[in-house]
């Protein structure tokens, strides 16, 4: 009996839409969005009761109806203000797209455009067309084709030239690319088998030759662009690979992974392999990224060999993993940079960042510090250690300096417990902005901070700072 009383305290939908709160969210929201949310409320507090729990009161039932009406509609990707040190963070987007990129392409987006309609012969033409003319131009690839990222070029190579049959790799290749990718599961995922040779510190190009079968479709060769092993090593070289390849008439294939297009006068890159200086090798085919050194969006740019990328653009695979016409837009901003550094550095924030000269990022630091310091808040500037990121040139820093935040009279405990309150609060704000947490304490580097950021982040700090330490 006293489970029927609590479901006769559930009110019916019509009365919860009669509410005033509830009239209000349908001045934003059509009663046809708000009404599935009230009905799921009730539902789960029916079934709550039925199980001895006490239906709460009406105020709290609409409550629960608006929270969860405001977390529906509430954007989930949201800028980030990245003050971490690491320019292609692969969890904040890898390369941001600075401004005028984005007016580079802002016609050609808003309106209709010829992603697949051959303006010369006035007819349906295909998206393959784009950019390629331009990438072939400056990389001196005899064709390219573009999918969605580049685990799906990989995937769409070995898929096309090694369905059933073997693929040859070095042991120490056999990478973890973010969100726990892996190139064995990668190469399974393409239907082919994997035959690692080698050891992880230690591959000759013997250890190549002596595992070609009559079932080897190709030689695979990975740059490590996320981890550096030193000390006792040695590997195949591509060149070693292409010879063998061609003597056994074997295509090698080479995942670049970040992909560099071609050399740019800026001296942080000058010892990355670039696409342009690899293809000329004589390699058949090259992979790469378009959203890490390159400066783009999300892509997968497979290069090289006219028959080979033919062959890829027949594979049914290949559709399910085309780009659209963003990704095309903005690749072709960004490629058309690349013959003038300066533009490049004007139109892409990471290779700014990358080329950033340190007497600017200390007076960077210098600006914050000062406007923390104002509003009665203990910090201090110190060198801190840039990084390119996104699985790009490891081991290599960018001198940067970044602002701690002190604790006057806190003790240790009491400090580290402030910083680390501070640093998650900083990411639970409407503007979230992420730090760095080290050792207990909370610094925020300014390499990846723009100019224009520089106000907001020391008002969201002092005003964080001031709930923490209050509480």
């Amino acid at each position: 009996m006293a489970i029927h009383d609590e479901l006769r305290k559930l009110p019916g939908v019509d009365k919860v839409l009669q509410q005033e709160s509830v009239r209000l969210a349908m001045q934003k929201f059509p009663v046809t969005f708000i009404t599935p949310i009230i009905q799921d409320v009730l539902s789960s507090l029916r079934e709550a009761a039925l199980l001895g729990d006490e239906v709460p009161p009406l105020a709290e039932i609409l409550n629960q109806i608006l929270s969860k009406t405001e977390l529906l509609t509430a954007k989930s990707l949201r800028p980030v203000i990245n003050a971490t040190g690491i320019v292609i963070h692969t969890n904040l987007g890898r390369a941001p797209f600075g401004r005028k990129l984005l007016e580079e392409i802002n016609e050609v987006l808003t309106g209709y455009n010829n992603l697949e309609f051959d303006l010369e012969k006035a007819q349906r033409g295909t998206r393959y067309t784009h950019v390629t003319r331009l990438l072939r131009h400056l990389t001196g690839a005899e064709d390219v084709l573009v999918v969605n990222n580049n685990a799906a070029a990989i995937m769409l190579v070995l898929r096309t030239l090694a369905k059933n049959r073997e693929v040859i790799i070095s042991r120490g290749e056999l990478i973890e690319i973010g969100g726990s990718f892996r190139m064995p599961d990668i190469m399974a995922a393409s239907d082919c088998r994997m035959v690692e040779v080698g050891t992880t510190n230690k591959t000759k190009i013997t250890d190549f030759a002596s595992a070609i079968t009559s079932q080897t479709a190709l030689l695979l060769k990975v740059h490590p662009s996320n981890y550096v092993i030193s000390g006792f090593t040695a590997e195949a070289s591509l060149q070693e690979l292409i010879a063998l390849g061609a003597q056994h008439q074997l295509p090698v294939v080479y995942d670049m992974g970040s992909g560099l297009l071609r050399k740019a006068e800026i001296a942080f890159l000058a010892d990355e392999p670039d696409v342009s200086s690899t293809l000329a090798t004589g390699v058949d085919l090259v992979t790469f990224s378009g959203d890490k050194l390159l400066g783009g969006a999300q892509a997968g740019i497979i290069a090289g060999k006219k028959e080979l990328i033919a062959k890829l653009k027949k594979e049914p695979l290949t559709r399910a993993l085309r780009v659209g016409k963003t990704t095309l837009a903005m690749l072709e901003a960004i490629a058309l940079a690349y013959p003038d550094t300066e533009k490049l550095i004007a139109l892409s924030p990471i290779f700014a960042m990358m080329t950033a000269k340190t007497d600017d990022l200390f007076a960077k630091a210098e600006s914050l510090h000062q406007q923390l310091e104002a509003a009665g808040i203990a910090c201090s500037v110190v060198e801190s250690q840039g990084q390119a990121g996104g699985g790009s040139l490891p081991g290599k820093i960018i001198d940067s300096f970044a602002v701690v935040i002190h604790f006057k009279d806190a003790s240790r405990k009491m400090a580290a417990r402030n910083a680390e309150n501070i640093y998650h609060n900083l990411l639970a704000g409407n503007q979230p902005l992420l730090g760095v947490l080290r050792q207990g304490e909370v610094q925020f580097d300014v390499l990846t901070l723009f100019d224009h950021q520089l106000k907001r982040v020391a008002e969201l700090i002092i005003r964080c700072y001031r709930e923490v330490t209050a509480a």
